[in-house]
């Protein structure tokens, strides 16, 4: 059984574009990333899966449900985080997570408490006195304590700190062992190459590509920047694989597919002053390599 499965799903909102013909099928218990720029489509398509929006054609089913008839019965087996965390201010941590463990008929167990004790949670502060990021704490607490068959993520390490996002994912790894399928949404490639399984990539409201992650680190590019001792500016590079250099007001810049290796072999016989490499910004890989391929084999 598949865990998600859409047939030519498409949401317009009035004349304007949320997500074209998308096509996805994620077995039960896989960990699938979804990925693409702000404005894609990425939370259309989560509020179409938990029923919050209707499609305006197509279909889609989580698990046997249909999302456009089923809301009800998708909510109780469903756990999401959301990108931004907003609950009732006035409550404490504890209040708030009891309230909805009621809706879900269940009782707060021993696998509360560890991940209470794992996020580091204190339950006796009010909402309105937490950071973001101990709300978005409090969001991963209250998507898990219903053991959920399917968790969505939509940018859910937004606000969280590096050691908490390593707990993070530590619980769930924890839960996918479990059997949860985990429908992983996010703009940071970095994420979604540590943690997924597969992978598809949407823009403008289309699936443009879709990958196990093995392809997707062979595919990937760094964005090197370089500068040279003054004056020392005008050289050409020969390693396979540079595209696109361009001079900026820190050096040399250009987008790199390839090992590293070969291509600091060749910098180290240049007066470089200074160099970095970060990941480029995922519009630059749509651009680069996607679009540059004709998105062959895309749907």
């Amino acid at each position: 059984m598949y865990a998600i499965e859409t047939e030519g799903l498409t949401k317009y909102y009035g004349k304007n574009r949320g997500i074209l013909d998308l096509n996805l099928k994620i077995n039960e218990g896989e960990i699938f990333g979804f990925i693409g720029p702000n404005g894609s489509g990425k939370t259309t398509t989560i509020r179409l899966f938990l029923s919050l929006l209707f499609p305006t054609s197509g279909s889609g089913k989580i698990f046997q449900y249909d999302i456009a008839k089923d809301g009800p019965q998708i909510k109780k087996i469903v756990g999401f985080i959301p990108t931004e965390v907003n609950y009732y201010e006035k409550m404490t941590v504890k209040e708030l997570i009891e309230y909805s463990a009621r809706f879900y008929k269940i009782s707060l167990d021993h696998h509360f408490d560890q991940l209470v004790d794992v996020l580091d949670l204190d339950l006796s502060r009010k909402i309105d006195d937490l950071s973001m990021g101990n709300k978005k704490k409090v969001a991963v607490v209250q998507s898990l304590i219903h053991n959920p068959r399917l968790l969505i993520l939509d940018e859910p390490t937004s606000g969280l700190d590096p050691l908490i996002q390593n707990h993070f994912f530590d619980i769930l790894n924890e839960q996918n062992e479990k059997g949860t399928t985990i429908f992983f949404s996010s703009h940071v490639l970095s994420d979604v190459e540590k943690f997924c399984h597969r992978v598809a990539f949407i823009k403008d409201g289309r699936i443009v590509n879709e990958d196990d992650i093995t392809s997707l680190k062979e595919k990937l590019l760094s964005r090197i920047t370089f500068r040279l001792k003054e004056g020392k500016d005008d050289i050409t590079l020969h390693t396979t694989g540079i595209i696109s250099v361009e001079k900026t007001k820190n050096g040399i810049s250009f987008l790199y597919k390839g090992e590293i290796p070969p291509l600091l072999k060749e910098l180290s016989q240049l007066p470089v002053e200074k160099i970095t490499i970060t990941e480029p910004d995922l519009e630059e890989v749509f651009m680069h390599y996607y679009e540059s391929e004709s998105l062959e084999g895309d749907n």
